[in-house]
């Protein structure tokens, strides 16, 4: 009470300020449920759930989309318990995530296997945080490896071949789409804006303008003026015969563009490391490769983290505008969905309903930086 009167109440004006706020929020707030239990059609939402997730995947092969989510699912798990430790295994964590699970198993639509699919990711996600936890010293100096030989597994199991039915990148939509590109962008323009901040500050003339050039003229244009130039232009630069996909013609757009912002936020990380430590480093005999592998980047890195988290927010959020080359991510399946006929009109539900999936995400990302920076700062 003594808050309230401190804070709120310790005026007139501010008296009816406050007055005038909650009365505001609760008419919005009563208007907002009113539409959402009464007028609002989440019908759109249950009928094309499938849709918003894999797009046209076909539907008899969609053992291959449940094992690619428990191979990212497992080791996600694995890699949080590795760097969060016992963090994620704490009693309200685990009752929470049960409620949710439980809730998922009661509310989201589909057939016994598809529940079953899904209890079967819920009970990976505890074991490998458990693992991840239990076992860190053992299993970090393989983490990076194990992710790196998962992405052809899993682009084998998407893509077939090698005994599994062929399935057209045409018909990798949605969600399902959307997490692909994004992952497969984030690792590639990391490493590539890692080289084009150290090639900034080169002492080499010949690297360093190039670098400055190429950062200054990817800055200077908007991404989706690069996206459509990698989808026409890109192709006259490689021979005839050769001939690249649409996905992967996106996805060198959206690298080229992410790794360009991705050096500067670099770059403002290794400005700030002192002079001294580098002479320390020459004085102890380390050669430049060393100085930088052992003592500049690990340093640079860890300062510049919540600039290279937001930057992979961003790029995850970019890729909204894939759909307007062609590719049917979430956003361009939502627009497709709306065209149905008997959903006409049904915008509200369906961009609220991407509109927390993006926002899910990208909430993960910044709690697990803000957990990096906790945890590198001790």
């Amino acid at each position: 009470m003594t808050w309230l009167r401190k804070n709120l109440f310790s005026t007139w004006y501010n008296s009816l300020l406050t007055v005038f706020c909650l009365v505001l929020l609760s008419w919005m707030v009563w208007g907002l449920l009113n539409w959402a239990i009464i007028q609002a059609q989440w019908t759109v939402i249950g009928t094309n759930l499938h849709l918003f997730l894999v797009g046209r995947f076909p539907q008899a092969l969609y053992w291959r989309v449940w094992i690619v989510l428990a191979i990212a699912s497992t080791f996600s798990a694995i890699t949080g318990g590795v760097f969060f430790g016992k963090q994620l295994l704490q009693k309200p964590l685990i009752a929470g995530y049960t409620l949710i699970v439980g809730l998922l198993l009661v509310i989201v639509p589909g057939d016994v296997t598809s529940r079953l699919w899904l209890l079967l990711i819920a009970i990976l996600l505890v074991a490998g945080c458990w693992l991840g936890s239990r076992f860190n010293q053992v299993i970090t100096p393989w983490l990076s490896l194990a992710w790196l030989l998962s992405f052809p597994l899993i682009l084998w199991l998407l893509g077939g071949g090698f005994g599994l039915q062929p399935v057209s990148t045409n018909l990798w939509n949605g969600l399902l789409l959307t997490l692909l590109m994004a992952a497969v962008s984030i690792v590639l323009s990391f490493p590539i804006g890692v080289l084009l901040a150290l090639g900034r500050t080169s002492h080499l003339p010949l690297v360093r303008w190039f670098c400055i050039f190429y950062i200054e003229i990817v800055r200077g244009l908007p991404l989706i003026g690069i996206l459509f130039l990698a989808q026409v232009m890109l192709p006259l630069f490689l021979p005839t015969d050769l001939r690249l996909d649409r996905l992967l013609r996106g996805v060198a757009g959206l690298v080229l563009f992410s790794a360009a912002y991705m050096a500067e936020n670099v770059r403002g990380g290794l400005q700030a490391i002192p002079r001294g430590q580098v002479e320390a480093a020459n004085a102890l005999g380390l050669n430049t490769p060393l100085v930088v592998m052992l003592i500049i980047l690990p340093q640079a890195l860890r300062a510049v983290i919540p600039a290279i988290v937001g930057q992979f927010i961003g790029l995850f959020k970019d890729t909204s505008l894939l759909s307007l080359v062609g590719l049917v991510e979430l956003t361009g399946i939502a627009r497709s969905i709306l065209a149905q006929p008997q959903f006409l009109g049904r915008y509200a539900e369906v961009y609220l309903f991407i509109g927390l999936i993006y926002w899910i995400f990208c909430y993960l990302m910044s709690l697990a930086s803000r957990r990096l920076e906790r945890q590198f700062s001790q």
